[in-house]
């Protein structure tokens, strides 16, 4: 009996990772990603930096996908703040006030650093709130 020949052509599924530089940059990622887990160390890594072609873009955020949590900071422009995938892996993308892309970085730590509280701006928070319980209205009830 003589084999079937099915010709296979795909048109949609996983991303290329041909790329110019789409494989390197997921090694690269990996690597951060053992040494957050292992060490502790974080990574930011500058995709501005990195030559990509007019796919890569499109390769590297279907091939890292959408994690669980999402955030917007809005400070000086919009930042979008996206877990990827893979726990660990963030998505930074910031814009400037016309909502132009002037930055986007890839962030492999427990949390995002744009997310943490700042020193003073948990000081000032500390005095405001010191300041408020003060105030004779908070201290009554009723």
């Amino acid at each position: 009996m003589k084999p079937i020949e099915i010709p296979i052509r795909v048109e949609h599924g996983a991303p290329s990772l041909t790329t110019s530089n789409v494989l390197p940059l997921l090694h690269e990622i990996k690597h951060a990603l053992k040494r957050l887990v292992q060490e502790g160390e974080e990574t930011t890594i500058d995709l501005r930096a990195i030559p990509m072609g007019t796919g890569d873009a499109v390769a590297l955020n279907a091939y890292l996908g959408h994690g669980e949590v999402s955030a917007t900071v809005d400070a000086l422009g919009k930042s979008e703040i996206l877990e990827t995938h893979f726990a660990g892996v963030w998505m930074i993308t910031h814009f400037n006030q016309e909502d132009e892309i002037i930055g986007r970085f890839i962030e492999i730590t427990s949390i995002p650093s744009l997310l943490k509280s700042q020193a003073e701006d948990m000081t000032t928070a500390l005095k405001q709130l010191r300041k408020q319980l003060l105030m004779p209205h908070l201290s009554s009830h009723g």
